[in-house]
Formats: structure tokens, sequence, C-alpha cells
């Protein structure tokens, strides 16, 4: 798609410095790193414009003093800064606290001018710091229902510096009826739907449901449509299908708000769409940084943008012991993903031994034999020494019946994924500590296991 552009550009007006500034927070709060692109272009129609009428945003906070002649001020540090972004799915007649149905992780880097956008899938099942295991998008309700510092949307920072090694600078907590009303607000979109959604079972704000038929295509959609197509779970990719339309929804409304046709109808809008984000946000982020930020977003060229989702080939499908379905993370994938993606140069490492990668790890291992077949955790131990694993113990496991193997490791994961590589136990087999634990990593040896042959 291509952009027409006027080549005189005019003085700004106080008014329009808000305007382009309240356009540019609506990016940051649909959760697009790839719309910081756009805001240069809204920012020279806007500056080559004089619809505009003159207005005043009420700030219940002072913000800093803008020169009309002069540009918007510039973000000072020089460290990336990570946005984590949650969608809610808040309904009007309860009162909290809420999953999160949306997870994004945003990132930009100020010395090289590039960004990422990382979506990550509500059931995958991990470590949540202070509260044993669990799908990821619980970690916001037990944030805000146990008190942790800062809420839900802090323990769900941590957990994913935890699992993904990412620290977060910033959150912002979204209520999904505020995206339904902004994309009204801007006329709604139009969207290529690739495959038919026919979903009877989408569930309706009452606990029962709302039948979702799509046609294959291209569909005009309101904002109600655009948020079920951007929810809904029926397809054959699932929740991986559900990240891909969240971001093809996202790019649907930064091209829509973009087009230069668009600006006199969203232009005396500005107020309303400044209201109804700002109501339905909870974010650490000042207006004044959120401002910077966007100003320093405009500064990224398209090709330095890159997004993914923690997909099928970064996880494995488990059922839990009480009968989940969730998804189990394979580290080792996601590890390489997450340098990819937020890395200005991935990393070109010695060759990914996974001997050495455990080596470094140092990890203490008992071996522990769940089935009936007596001496099998003593040859599993010994096999593991030849290997240079540092097996401290072998023995009995609490019981006889286990169907499938385990590796439970203490913050070991090389360790846990380079003895199932040996054993050849699946991905699935390897799940984090719940609390303390005899050696750094315990394999327990199931049914399923079976010895490797000399």
């Amino acid at each position: 798609m291509s952009h027409r552009f006027a080549q005189s550009p005019r003085p700004t007006t106080w008014g329009q410095v808000l305007f382009v500034s309240t356009l540019a927070l609506i990016f940051l709060l649909v959760a697009s790193a790839i719309g910081y692109t756009f805001y240069r272009q809204i920012k020279t129609w806007v500056a080559n414009s004089d619809i505009l009428p003159n207005f005043t945003i009420p700030n219940p906070t002072p913000m800093y003093v803008l020169d009309p002649s002069q540009p918007l001020p510039e973000w000072q540090g020089t460290e990336r800064v990570n946005i984590l972004v949650l969608g809610i799915d808040e309904r009007e007649d309860q009162n909290g606290p809420w999953r999160t149905d949306t997870i994004l992780l945003l990132s930009v880097d100020p010395l090289n001018k590039t960004a990422a956008m990382l979506s990550i899938p509500r059931d995958l099942w991990v470590p949540i710091p202070g509260y044993n295991e669990g799908r990821i998008n619980t970690a916001n309700y037990l944030g805000d229902a146990y008190g942790y510092p800062g809420g839900g949307p802090a323990l769900a920072a941590e957990t994913v510096r935890w699992n993904l090694g990412i620290p977060v600078d910033y959150t912002l907590r979204i209520n999904f009826r505020a995206f339904v009303e902004a994309v009204n607000l801007i006329g709604g979109i139009d969207i290529y739907v690739e495959q038919e959604i026919n979903d009877p079972l989408y569930p309706d704000s009452g606990y029962g449901y709302d039948p979702l038929y799509i046609p294959a295509g291209w569909v005009h959609m309101d904002g109600e449509l655009a948020l079920k197509y951007a929810r809904t779970r029926h397809s054959a990719g699932g929740d991986f299908d559900r990240a891909e339309r969240q971001q093809q929804v996202i790019r649907a409304i930064l091209d829509k708000v973009t087009r230069y046709d668009m600006l006199p109808q969203i232009a005396p809008q500005a107020l309303q769409l400044w209201n109804t984000i700002s109501e339905a946000v909870e974010t650490n982020m000042t207006v004044d940084e959120m401002i910077r930020l966007a100003n320093l977003a405009t500064q990224i060229p398209p090709e330095n943008i890159r997004s993914a989702v923690i997909d099928e080939n970064y996880t494995m499908p488990w059922e839990t012991p009480d009968g989940q379905q969730v998804l189990v993370p394979v580290r080792e994938r996601i590890r390489q993903l997450r340098d990819e993606l937020f890395t200005t140069t991935p990393p070109v490492p010695p060759e990914q031994d996974p001997a050495a990668l455990a080596a470094a790890e140092a990890a203490t291992v008992m071996v522990q034999n769940g089935t009936l077949t007596t001496g099998l955790a003593q040859s599993t131990a010994e096999y593991l020494q030849q290997q240079q694993i540092n097996v401290i113990n072998f023995g009995n496991a609490d019981r006889n019946d286990y169907a499938a193997s385990l590796i439970i490791h203490r913050d070991k994961p090389n360790s846990a994924a380079y003895i199932a590589q040996l054993l050849g136990l699946p991905a699935t087999a390897i799940t984090p500590a719940s609390g303390t634990q005899e050696a750094d990593v315990i394999v327990i040896l199931g049914a399923d296991y079976q010895p490797p042959t000399p």
C-alpha cells in the first residue's frame, strides 16, 4: 500500500500537537509496535491540514509545556525499553480480578532504532513467582487477588521476566470495551478473512453463547465484530491463530487511521478517542513518557520492526494432573526466538552445544525409578554419569506406577533439556520445580521410558 504526502509543512498548533499525541497513545495502547512507524505519517498530515478544530484535552495531572514551534520532546534513554500489554475481559457486572486474554510484549531499542512485538499464548504453563505453576494468563489475577506489590500487571511482568529473561519497564492493562469503542469511532475496519469462521460456542457477556459466523474474503467489521474476530479460538490453530488475528486486526486499525481520507473524520473525534482510551487503561507510564516513546518510534524504519507469536513451534501440548489442557514452553527454542527479536543483531555464539550449555549450569541430578523394572534407576544413573552428568543419587520414586517420565528442575533448563535428549524423552517431560528439592534436577522414570541402547 502506498501513501501520498503533502510536501510543504505548515507550523503546528497546540491542538495539532495534542491530536498527534493522542493518536500516538492510541497506537501504544492497542499494543502495536508496528503502529509506531505510522506516527510520523500522521504528524505530517496534521501539520499540513487546516481542518482541525481548536480544542483542549483536560488532564488532571500537570503535563510539561510544549513549545508549538519546537519538535516533540525526545526520549532521553539509551537502553532498550520493554512494554508489557495486557488485555483483560472485564465484565460490567463483576469486579474482578481478571485473567488476561491478550499478552503482548513490545520492545524499542533507542540506539539502533529497532522494535519488536511478541504475542504470548494465554495457556502457556509456567512458574508464576511466589504462586507455583499455572497458566501465564492467571498472573494478573493472582497479583490483584493477593495484593502483590504493584498488583496484577507487576506480577505478570515478573512472570515474563522469570520465564523469558526479558525485564519489563512499563505495563499497560487495557479493557477490551475500549477497543470496541475506538474501532467504532474510526468507522470500523476492513479485514481479509482467509478462512470462514463458524464458532457456535463464542461466549457472550452472560456466560452463555453468542454464535459467530464470518465468511471468507474481505469483511467490513465494526468494533464488536473486530473484537470477536480477534478473540475467537474456533480454528485449526486455536490460540496461535488467535494471536495472528490480533496482529492482523491491529494492522487493519493502523491502515485505516493512516489513510489520508480518514483525517477529516478522525480529527473531530480526537477528544472522544482520548477519553475512551484513558478511562479503560491502567499503566505505570506517564503521558510524558508515552509521547517521548512515540516520538522515538517515528524514527524506526518499517524494515526494523519484527513480530512473532509463541506458537506450536515453541511449545508442546500437555494435560496437567488435574486435567487442564495447557502449553509447555520449549525453552531453548523460545530463547532463540527471544534473541532474534529482542537483540539488534542476533547473537552469533559458538555452536549451541547442549552438553556445553548443561555443563555451564553445573546441576546436581537424582534419578528415581517410577516403574516396576528392577535396577532401572541405577543403570540410567550410570549412563548419565558416562555422559558427564553429575548424578549424586539414585533410587526408587514415591510410587511405581508413573505412566510418563518427569524431569523436574530448579532453574536448570539447559540441564533438563540435555537430559531429556540423552534419555529420549519428550520436551513435555520437563517441568520446573514448584518447591525445594534435594537436587537441581530430579529424573523420575516412567512406563514410557526406553533405556538407551548401548
